[in-house]
C-alpha cells in the first residue's frame, strides 16, 4: 500500500467532512491521533470543540444559530480505562457503554448504522485506541450505506497491531465534495506521521484542511511507556 503525503492527502479535497487519524509517532514513543470536522452549511460550521474530561464534546458557537443540534452536537472523544475511543457521532457513547459492559469495539457497533441524513447517509466512522503495559494497537470501523441504499448497511473494520513508528492511517467521512455527498471508500489511507511533536502535528493537519470549510481541530499524544496525555484543541470560531 502506498504511503502519501499527510498534507497532500488531506488537501486534496475540499470536503472530506469529518476525519480520523490514528497511529505511531515517527520516534516510537507516542501513540497520536487527530480527529477533525468540516461544514458546508451555517448549522455546521457553527461548533466548537470543548473540553469534557479525558475527552471533548462538540457545542454550538452562537447558540442562537443553533438549528438542528441532533446529528453535529455529540462527545467525539472519551476514555475508557486503557481505551482511547474517538468517533464522528454519538455512537462514542454506546462504544464505551458497551465496551463497560465487556463487548468488544466491533461488537459494540452492531447495533449502529450511517446516519440518517438522507440523501447522504453520512457513514459512522470509529475509531479506538488501546495502550497497556507498553503494548499499543488501535482500530478503525465505518458503517456507511451499500451505494446509498438506505436498507443495507455496511460494515468494516481494520485493526492494526503493534503499529510502524511514523506511520498513521486516515478514515474520513466523504471522498469529496459533492450532492448527495460520496461516502469513504476502500481501505483507511496510509499516511506519513514525521510530525516531532504534537504541536507540529497538529499545525500539519490544521494548515492542509480546506479553509473555507474547516470547523474544529483536536488532537491527542499518548507516551507508550507511561500512559501519559498531551492534547491540542483548535476552533476556527473565536
Amino acid at each position: 500500500m502506498k504511503t502519501l503525503s499527510l498534507s497532500e492527502e488531506l488537501s486534496s479535497t475540499s470536503y472530506p467532512g469529518r476525519g480520523i487519524i490514528l497511529g505511531k509517532s515517527a520516534c516510537g514513543k507516542y501513540a497520536i491521533a487527530a480527529y477533525f470536522i468540516m461544514g458546508r452549511s451555517e448549522n455546521s460550521r457553527n461548533r466548537i470543540f470543548v473540553q469534557d474530561g479525558e475527552g471533548i464534546k462538540t457545542q454550538a458557537f452562537d447558540p442562537s444559530k443553533m438549528s438542528d443540534p441532533s446529528l453535529i452536537i455529540y462527545s467525539p472523544v472519551r476514555v475508557l480505562n486503557d481505551f482511547t475511543i474517538v468517533t464522528n457521532g454519538d455512537q462514542t457513547d454506546t462504544v464505551y457503554e458497551e465496551m463497560s459492559k465487556g463487548k468488544s469495539f466491533e461488537e459494540s457497533l452492531r447495533g449502529r448504522e450511517f446516519e440518517p441524513d438522507a440523501p447522504n447517509f453520512t457513514p459512522r466512522i470509529s475509531g479506538i485506541m488501546k495502550i497497556k503495559d507498553g503494548a499499543y494497537n488501535f482500530a478503525l470501523s465505518i458503517l456507511k450505506s451499500d451505494n446509498g441504499n438506505k436498507e443495507s448497511c455496511n460494515r468494516f473494520t481494520y485493526k492494526y497491531s503493534n503499529p510502524q513508528n511514523g506511520l498513521a492511517r486516515f478514515i474520513h467521512t466523504y471522498m469529496s465534495d459533492g450532492n448527495p455527498l460520496p461516502s469513504f471508500e476502500g481501505e483507511p489511507a496510509l499516511l506519513q506521521a514525521s510530525a516531532s511533536n504534537i504541536d507540529e502535528w497538529t499545525n500539519q493537519i490544521w494548515s492542509a484542511l480546506n479553509q473555507d470549510n474547516k470547523v474544529s481541530l483536536w488532537t491527542r499524544w499518548i507516551e507508550i511507556s507511561s500512559g501519559k496525555v498531551d492534547s491540542r484543541i483548535v476552533n476556527k470560531n473565536k
